[in-house]
């Protein structure tokens, strides 16, 4: 309507004039209700005309959106493993902080393992006692066994002389037996040598491998106790939280409730335009928007993001081939768009459905003096007419509570 009214003031307005005070017609005579066609029919052409290039110049070159939303990322909770709720220390909706404990599942089994892995522990720690005192032990028996045998060795040796120096004083029976004794002393020092080194093999390896062991399985059943303690892995509050004591908890079925981080969708507005409109939309363009859930406010923002994909055309490989008519709505190309100044966003709620417009500027082509006098004048009334939807915007806003409170049928 207001394209058609400035529309009319360049040509349905100049032409009734001109019939009016030029050619002397007049209003219900010869310019009658019937007559207004054949009478005004060139400006009402030339208005139409201008109209619809007008509307289809503004629509490209400062697009508009109602399919803008200020989404936010939820965080479900879940557990890692299926329990039994134990405790539960939030209501359906709070805030939480980092680290802190949103519920308990029973941990009975699991601070069993936990003690289980502590007491293996301790009795590693007691085997290596005992293996040390095998060392000691095992070293005093090789001392006992060396003693032996030097003590068999020299007998031996004596015999031995006494036989060269004078044959017969020494039955060959004697020497015999102490040769043999001789072995068996030498048999006994290397079994005490193979006992100290088997325990010592026990003090400086085997003990500790499997006290590694054991501590190994006392961090594992540490963690599976950690695990029943769900925590916030983050600032933020928690909704839509119903669990209570007792309820069975099973991260394959449903979750627990969701986690929303903490200033979550108050930074940027993401609105989704035309396909038409995508050889416009730029980073750095000036766009502004006004929200249901905060009326008659006009936040000027600009473009930081436009993505390159448009999400109607994703799919994932299967066994069945893509049918493009199975694409029900054209998509539409995601822009990110942020307040310009601090804060303004404050007092628009996440998730808050809002109406954007987006304005081309070509100051800088016009400024750098490389254009010729006609683009530069036709770039300026590009420019102009991002005045009319700015208007339109604020009339909208305007318009946006009446229309949600009283047109909708609240």
């Amino acid at each position: 309507m207001l394209e058609i009214i400035l529309c009319s003031l360049v040509t349905i307005l100049p032409d009734y004039l001109y019939r009016r005070y030029r050619q002397g017609k007049r209003i219900g005579h010869e310019i009658t209700l019937y007559s207004v066609w054949f009478e005004l029919r060139y400006g009402i052409i030339t208005c139409l005309m201008l109209t619809v290039a007008l509307i289809t110049m503004i629509f490209y070159y400062h697009p508009s959106t109602t399919s803008a939303t200020m989404y936010f990322r939820t965080v479900p909770i879940m557990t890692e493993v299926a329990g039994r709720v134990a405790e539960v220390n939030i209501d359906v909706s709070a805030n939480v902080k980092q680290g802190e404990v949103i519920f308990r599942l029973d941990s009975a089994k699991q601070e069993a393992a936990l003690l289980t892995a502590k007491r293996k522990i301790a009795e590693v720690d007691a085997a290596m006692l005992s293996a040390q005192a095998d060392v000691l032990k095992a070293e005093g028996q090789i001392l006992q066994a060396q003693g032996d045998y030097q003590q068999a060795t020299d007998e031996l040796n004596t015999k031995r002389d006494l036989q060269q120096r004078n044959p017969g004083i020494v039955p060959q029976r004697d020497i015999e037996k102490l040769t043999v004794l001789q072995a068996g002393r030498q048999g006994s020092l290397d079994a005490a040598n193979a006992a100290k080194q088997s325990a010592a093999v026990r003090v400086t390896a085997l003990l500790p491998a499997e006290k590694a062991s054991a501590e190994a399985a006392l961090a594992e059943a540490q963690v599976d106790l950690d695990k029943t303690f769900i925590r916030a892995g983050f600032d933020g509050r928690v909704e839509q939280f119903g669990l209570r004591p007792g309820d069975i908890v099973n991260p394959m079925i449903r979750t627990a409730g969701v986690l929303i981080p903490e200033g979550a969708g108050r930074r940027a507005l993401m609105a989704g335009f035309g396909q038409i409109e995508g050889q416009v939309m730029k980073v750095g363009m000036v766009a502004e928007a006004t929200c249901i859930s905060k009326p008659w406010v006009i936040i000027p923002m600009v473009v930081t993001v436009v993505q390159d994909y448009i999400a109607a055309g994703q799919f994932r490989g299967g066994e069945q081939l893509i049918e493009a008519q199975s694409t029900a709505r054209p998509g539409t190309i995601l822009v990110f768009m942020e307040p310009i100044y601090q804060g303004g966003l404050e007092g628009v709620t996440p998730g808050s459905s809002c109406i954007a417009n987006a304005y081309t500027s070509n100051h800088e082509r016009i400024a750098s003096g490389k254009l010729s006098a006609f683009k530069s004048f036709a770039l300026h009334v590009v420019d102009a007419t991002g005045l009319v939807h700015a208007l339109l915007l604020r009339i909208q806003a305007l318009l946006l509570p009446v229309k949600t409170l009283v047109l909708s049928g609240h």
